[in-house]
């Protein structure tokens, strides 16, 4: 059966460069790989068709030749002698290098078995006034530091790590099987690429030990309960010298004795009398930011009546915008009557009318005219 044409099978013109007799072997590759269509022999077949014609095209040599005399150029006698079955394997694998070397490891190698440190959390609770006026806040954080014995590396004092001798100091070793090369971690020094003859033994070779920092967190005015602060290179320290993690500040607000707060805005519950309530008045609040204002009760006011103080509510975080503080009147029934009291009160409800009271009479001559209407 004859050969298909190099060209052909790899779906570009006698004229494609290098680059785009890459680009488009290895997005065919990719495609017929036996591990992504295990157990299909068409796809084998096909993946060992596009090698064959990669591996000639790419060679400036062998293109010449088969660019000339075809397919001839590799039989036996040929211009190309030999064929195509000389180092076959060991060019493969150069060829899987040169295009896949992400895939098989080349690019996750460590250097020098140093190791960036883990990212830490550290869960501080401030109060609401602290979120309002932000504060300097000092932590103790435990975590892992750079060991001052061995300055990190992990060696004693006077030594120094030495390049594994399995794996030249790339971390991974490289084992041949047909046509592929295969990556793995170098069991030896477990992908660090070094070896310590001498650990250190304040580290016992890890080049970090445990210790309690203290460090200072500057916390914002305006901030949010889950607002996270980031300390660049405070996390965990990295092992044998790497860098060092980061340390995250995840704040959470105590809930606040008579404030509660909704973004920007605060909102607070004030009781005034019943009587306060029929005949007007005002009273006094207290704001976060330590001044007082005065609030004034029109005559009849009603329970859940809210009365606005603009610009008394939380900064908002990096602005110079500034919340609102909302007091919601709750009028308060009052208890334990003495005798004069509750017949001041009846005396009262008897002299009331529709006008007295235009909502609850409003309300229940609705509802009766509703049900009426149902019945009828």
């Amino acid at each position: 059966m004859a050969k298909r044409d190099y060209y052909e099978i790899l779906g570009v013109t006698r004229t494609a460069t290098e680059v785009k007799l890459k680009a488009a072997f290895r997005k065919s590759a990719m495609q017929h790989h036996p591990d992504k269509n295990p157990g299909d022999k068409d796809a084998e077949a096909k993946f060992k068709e596009l090698n064959e014609a990669y591996q000639c095209l790419s060679d400036q040599q062998k293109r010449a030749a088969y660019d000339r005399f075809g397919h001839a150029a590799f039989e036996q006698g040929g211009p190309g002698g030999g064929g195509m079955g000389d180092g076959f394997g060991s060019s493969m694998a150069d060829i899987f290098e040169d295009l896949f070397g992400d895939m098989m490891g080349r690019g996750g190698r460590r250097s020098g078995g140093r190791e960036r440190g883990s990212d830490l959390r550290y869960n501080l609770e401030i109060s609401l006034d602290e979120a309002f006026a932000g504060k300097t806040a000092t932590i103790k954080v435990p975590t892992s530091a750079t060991c001052e014995a061995c300055t990190g590396t992990g060696a004693k004092a006077g030594s120094k790590p030495k390049t594994c001798g399995t794996c030249n100091g790339a971390g991974r070793v490289r084992a041949q099987q047909g046509f592929f090369a295969i990556e793995r971690t170098c069991p030896t020094c477990q992908g660090r690429g070094e070896m310590i003859d001498n650990p250190c033994t304040a580290c016992s070779g890890a080049g970090r030990v445990m210790r309690e920092r203290s460090l200072s967190v500057n916390i914002p005015p305006g901030v949010e309960d889950g607002t996270r602060i980031r300390l660049a290179n405070e996390g965990e320290a990295g092992l044998r010298g790497g860098p060092s993690g980061d340390l995250y500040i995840f704040l959470s607000i105590k809930p606040h004795q008579f404030f509660q707060r909704d973004g920007a805005d605060l909102y607070c519950r004030v009781p005034i009398s019943m009587v306060q309530a029929a005949l007007g008045g005002e009273f006094t609040v207290h704001a976060l930011d330590g001044s007082e204002a005065k609030v004034k009760v029109p005559e009849g006011t009603q329970s859940g009546k809210q009365f606005k103080l603009r610009g008394k509510g939380m900064p908002v975080l990096r602005s110079r915008d500034v919340g609102d503080l909302y007091i919601q009147a709750t009028v308060e029934t009052p208890q334990n009557l003495t005798r004069r009291q509750r017949e001041l009160l009846q005396e009262f409800e008897a002299e009331s009318s529709s006008k007295t009271h235009p909502e609850s009479s409003g309300f229940f001559a609705r509802m009766k005219d509703f049900f009426d209407n149902l019945s009828s």
